[in-house]
């Protein structure tokens, strides 16, 4: 028995007009005068001190100081990551993203973690170990904890922007 063949085709002309695009990047001058904004700031500017002041030694013969930079230079990237998003307002363009809740996640892991390292940094520095890169370590120690009490600040602001579910 013969087979009939029906076959249905349709075509859609998609034309796009590339130059009417409306994608402007904003710009947020007002974040870097919120208290996270500037805790922000001070997290990269003493984070890069922190890892600085360590990499400048021969860390790698002591097992903490590598810890202690792999947290540093971990957490210093992801910062400015986070500070070009916030500053960018990329957060807007992406609502499936609960940002608020991520904010939250990477303030606190960064607090536990760097809070971490700065005691493993502390107890690592004895005059014992190198008389030469004692500053050095000492100076990093010092900064390793000021930059864990800015994560724990903006580990706060972050919590409460988290459990009111707004946006800073």
């Amino acid at each position: 028995r013969p087979r009939s063949h029906t076959v249905t085709t349709t075509s859609s002309s998609f034309t796009a007009d590339l130059s009417a695009s409306s994608s402007t990047l904003a710009y947020d001058k007002e974040f870097l005068r919120t208290v996270p904004g500037l805790l922000m700031v001070t997290e990269i500017v003493l984070g890069l001190l922190v890892w600085t002041l360590i990499a400048g030694t021969e860390y790698f013969l002591y097992l903490g100081f590598g810890w202690v930079m792999f947290v540093a230079v971990f957490y210093w990237v992801l910062t400015i990551f986070f500070l070009i998003i916030y500053m960018t307002m990329t957060y807007t363009g992406i609502p499936q993203v609960p940002w608020t809740t991520v904010g939250l996640c990477f303030n606190g892991s960064a607090f536990v973690l760097y809070l971490i390292a700065a005691i493993v940094d502390a107890s690592s520095v004895t005059k014992d170990l190198d008389n030469h890169n004692y500053n050095s370590w000492a100076a990093s120690s010092f900064f390793a904890f000021v930059v864990t009490s800015c994560y724990a600040g903006n580990t706060y602001f972050s919590f409460i922007s988290w459990r009111s579910r707004t946006l800073q």
